[in-house]
């Protein structure tokens, strides 16, 4: 992304990013009308932008049919109101397959998840996103985690792609993190990166990265939740302190607690969630499994503690501040 070749996606990344989760059944198959159910009400609740069949999306258990059919839904749902970026991933080809579907959907951009099983080299991740980036004419955003985490001279390579406008880091290394901003500004002047938080409860560390300068993030609450993780959006963009740290001390750390108690909770608890929030969404897909119902009730209690503390300081202010 360079000024003479600006992205107008990058432009319209600004806010909250909301991570659907997939609808399923109780027959097990895609259900499409809560789907879309679930993506108007949080582009109704204030969701700068619809990030399709992702992780939180289930993107792993998900056929192409069920992926074009989802991302299909979310852009009609949109309707040009905010960007749909659609997920993409395992190894090239099939990532390349995945774009073009989410391309032929009518998606603004894509996430690419890491490659599939295969642990790379840098070389090999760099030849694996500069093949997605030309695939369409989408514009791309990595997802550097577990297997994929880059190097900065290999963001850098990658800045210098034109249709790469993002590097989303669910790493959580605040040390790799700033050296990539910084070598990237240094040693890729005019080819701008947009960072992403990408931690599975980004609120947590959200304090830390906007201190490196990344303030855009994924939040999983959002899903189940908006008005939580709206007002702790807007307390850590306006500097409001005591806010942030009120939330942090009385909803997400303890959310962060609850998450960690079962694998896959990062997905299936979310789920949960917005089952509790009164959209039947169905169960997640193996190979995860559903939460505990002890820990589905303290998820019920927490997000009423989430709600009492933002009453403690009156009614939560809209995306526009009002």
């Amino acid at each position: 992304m360079t000024p003479e070749n600006p992205s107008p996606l990058a432009a319209r990344l600004d806010g909250l990013l909301f991570f659907p989760v997939t609808p399923f059944g109780p027959d097990g198959g895609l259900d499409l009308d809560a789907f879309r159910a679930h993506v108007r009400s949080g582009i109704d609740a204030g969701a700068a932008a619809v990030f399709a069949c992702c992780g939180t999306g289930e993107f792993h258990a998900l056929t192409p049919e069920e992926f074009h059919a989802c991302v299909a839904a979310a852009v009609a749902e949109a309707a040009g109101r905010v960007p749909v970026v659609a997920g993409a991933g395992y190894g090239t080809a099939l990532a390349v397959q995945y774009a073009r579907l989410a391309e032929d959907a009518g998606a603004d951009g894509l996430l690419a998840l890491p490659p599939y099983l295969v642990v790379a080299d840098q070389e090999g991740l760099l030849r694996h996103y500069t093949a997605l980036a030309a695939a369409t004419s989408l514009d791309v955003i990595v997802y550097q985690r577990d297997n994929a985490v880059l190097t900065p001279a290999t963001a850098v390579e990658l800045a210098r792609i034109d249709k790469i406008i993002g590097l989303k880091d669910g790493v959580g290394d605040l040390d790799l993190m700033q050296r990539i901003v910084s070598t990237v500004r240094r040693e890729a002047p005019g080819h701008a990166l947009l960072y992403f938080n990408g931690l599975p409860t980004a609120e947590l560390t959200g304090p830390a990265y906007r201190a490196i300068g990344v303030t855009l993030y994924s939040s999983a609450v959002f899903c189940f939740a908006p008005d939580i993780a709206l007002a702790f959006h807007r307390a850590l963009a306006d500097g409001d302190d005591a806010t942030v740290n009120r939330l942090l001390d009385g909803f997400f750390v303890p959310l962060v607690e609850l998450r960690n108690q079962g694998r896959g909770y990062a997905v299936s608890l979310v789920k949960a969630g917005v089952r509790l929030s009164g959209l039947d969404v169905g169960e997640v897909r193996p190979p995860l499994s559903e939460p505990d119902a002890a820990h589905v009730k303290q998820l019920a209690a927490l997000i009423e503690r989430g709600r009492a503390l933002l009453a403690e300081d009156g009614p939560v202010r809209d995306r526009a501040g009002a």
